[in-house]
C-alpha cells in the first residue's frame, strides 16, 4: 500500500479527478447516444409483436426520447459545473465562507471543527439545491406532465423539498457530527469505529423510515378486506413470509408510475402496493409481482446485498485511512487546513475510478438476483401471470422497450423487459399484444 500512495503521490490529484471525471462521461454519454439511437426507431421491432402494441411502443418510445434529449443537457450541465467547482477552488472558497459566517453569527472560529462543517454541509446542500432546481422542475412539469405521469402541484413540489430539508438538518446533522467526532477521536483504526457507526445509522434509518419518515410524503392505508387481501396473504402464508400488515400506499398523489415492495425485520413484515398497480392489474397479477419481490426475500438476495454493502462500506473506510492525514491531496484542491470532512468528500473523489468498477459489478450481481427472484415466482405457478404483469407494468410506466445491451448493462440493475420475458421462457397465449386498461376505465 505504501508503494501505490507514493506513486499516487506524483500525480495532481486534481487534475486526475477532472481527468478521470471527463473519461467517464465521454464514455457515459456514448453508452447514452447508444441508446438514443434505439428511441429513434419508429418501428416496433418483430420480437416485441406479442408483447406489445404499435400504438403503446411509439408512446414509450416518445417518452424515452424526451427524458433522453433532457438527459444530454442535464449530464452536460452536471459535468461542466463539476469540472469549473473543482478548476476554479470552489470548495475551499464555500469552505472559508462557512467558517467567516460561523464567526459573524455565532463567534465561534475554526478550532470548532464540527460546526465548521455543518455550516459548509448547509451551504453546499443549499447551493445544490438552487442549481438543479431548474432541471428537476423541468422533469417533473415538462417531460413527466407531457406523458401523463406528473401528478404533483407547485405546491407540493416545494413542500417536498422543504421536507427533506428539514429532515436533513434533524437527522443527517446529528449524524454528520457523530461520523466526524467518531474519525478524530477513535485513533489510527477509526475505520472499525466509524462503520459500526454508520451501520448502526443505517439499520436505524430502514427501521424508523417506513413509520415516520414516508408518511410525510405518502399516506399509507391497511388494505381492505377482500378477495386480494384473502390472495395476498394465502401467498404469504404458504411461501411463511411473516406478514403483519398490508398497505396501499397513494403513489397516484404525485406520479402515474407503479411499483410494490416489503420491508421490516425478523417477523415483522410488511407489504406495500403502489394504488396506480392495483389500477392496472388484476388479482393474479398482482400476485405475480408480489411472489417475485418474495422471492428476493425467500432467497436471501436483501440481506445478502444489506452484508456485501457492509463489507464494501468497511473497505472504503480503511481505504481513507490512508488518505485523510494526506497533505497533498488537501493543497491539490486548493485547502491550507485538513479537515475531516473536507478529507472524505475528497477521498470519495479519487476513489471513483474504483467506484464505477464497483457499481458496474453490483449491477451485474442485482440483475443476477432480478432472474432467480422471476424463476421462484414461476416456481410458484406465476408464470403466464408474471409475463403479463412485467408487460403491463412496462406499457404502463412506458418503460424502454427497445434497450441497448451495453447501455442496460452499465446503468441498469434489473434486466431489460424482453430480457426477463427470454428468461422466463412461457409463450404467449395470444400472438396478440398485451393492452392494458385501468380497472377505473372499465
Amino acid at each position: 500500500m505504501a508503494d501505490v500512495l507514493a506513486h499516487l503521490d506524483k500525480l495532481d490529484y486534481k487534475q486526475f479527478v477532472i481527468g478521470f471525471a471527463c473519461v467517464v462521461y465521454g464514455f457515459e454519454q456514448y453508452l447514452n447516444y447508444r441508446q438514443y439511437k434505439r428511441y429513434l426507431m419508429p418501428k416496433r421491432p418483430s420480437e416485441l409483436a406479442d408483447i406489445v402494441t404499435e400504438d403503446d411502443f411509439k408512446k414509450a418510445q416518445s417518452y424515452s426520447l424526451d427524458k433522453a434529449r433532457f438527459g444530454f443537457v442535464e449530464g452536460l450541465y452536471k459535468q461542466t459545473e463539476t469540472v469549473l467547482m473543482l478548476h476554479y477552488d470552489a470548495l475551499p472558497k464555500i469552505w472559508d465562507f462557512a467558517g467567516e459566517l460561523l464567526f459573524k453569527i455565532a463567534g465561534y472560529g475554526t478550532d470548532y471543527e464540527i460546526l465548521h462543517s455543518l455550516v459548509f454541509i448547509t451551504l453546499f446542500t443549499l447551493i445544490s439545491t438552487v442549481t438543479s432546481l431548474p432541471f428537476s422542475l423541468y422533469s417533473t412539469f415538462v417531460v413527466e406532465e407531457k406523458h401523463g405521469f406528473n401528478k404533483q402541484t407547485l405546491g407540493l413540489f416545494f413542500a417536498d423539498i422543504l421536507k427533506s430539508q428539514l429532515i436533513m438538518v434533524v437527522l443527517m446533522f446529528p449524524f454528520m457530527s457523530a461520523f466526524i467526532w467518531v474519525i478524530k477521536s477513535t485513533g489510527e483504526r477509526f475505520y472499525l469505529y466509524v462503520w459500526l457507526f454508520a451501520m448502526v445509522f443505517q439499520l436505524f434509518i430502514i427501521t424508523v423510515y417506513p413509520t415516520y419518515i414516508q408518511p410525510l410524503f405518502n399516506k399509507l392505508t391497511p388494505m381492505e378486506d377482500g378477495e386480494l387481501r384473502s390472495q395476498i396473504e394465502a401467498l404469504a402464508a404458504r411461501i411463511e413470509f411473516p406478514l403483519k400488515k398490508l398497505y396501499v400506499i397513494d403513489g397516484s398523489k404525485r406520479s402515474g408510475h407503479s411499483n410494490a415492495y416489503f420491508y421490516g425485520f425478523g417477523k415483522n413484515k410488511h407489504i406495500v402496493l403502489y394504488d396506480t398497480l392495483i389500477e392496472h392489474s388484476n388479482n393474479d397479477e398482482i400476485c405475480a409481482v408480489l411472489a417475485h419481490e418474495l422471492g428476493h426475500w425467500k432467497m436471501g438476495h436483501t440481506l445478502k446485498l444489506l452484508a456485501v454493502n457492509q463489507v464494501y462500506l468497511l473497505s472504503i473506510f480503511w481505504l481513507f485511512s490512508f488518505f485523510i492525514y494526506n497533505k497533498q491531496l488537501y493543497h491539490d484542491f486548493g485547502f491550507n487546513t485538513m479537515p475531516t470532512l473536507i478529507g472524505f468528500l475528497l477521498f470519495q473523489f479519487i476513489y471513483s475510478p474504483i467506484e464505477s468498477v464497483i457499481g458496474f459489478l453490483q449491477h451485474v450481481y442485482q440483475r443476477k438476483n432480478e432472474y432467480e427472484a422471476d424463476a421462484y415466482a414461476l416456481k410458484l405457478g406465476y408464470a403466464s401471470t408474471l409475463r403479463s404483469a412485467l408487460i403491463k407494468l412496462s406499457v404502463k410506466n412506458l418503460g424502454g422497450f427497445n434497450v441497448d445491451p451495453w447501455y442496460s448493462a452499465w446503468n441498469h440493475s434489473h434486466p431489460s423487459l424482453v430480457e426477463r420475458l427470454k428468461a422466463i421462457g412461457v409463450k404467449p397465449t395470444s400472438d396478440k399484444p398485451i393492452v392494458v386498461e385501468d380497472k377505473k376505465d372499465l
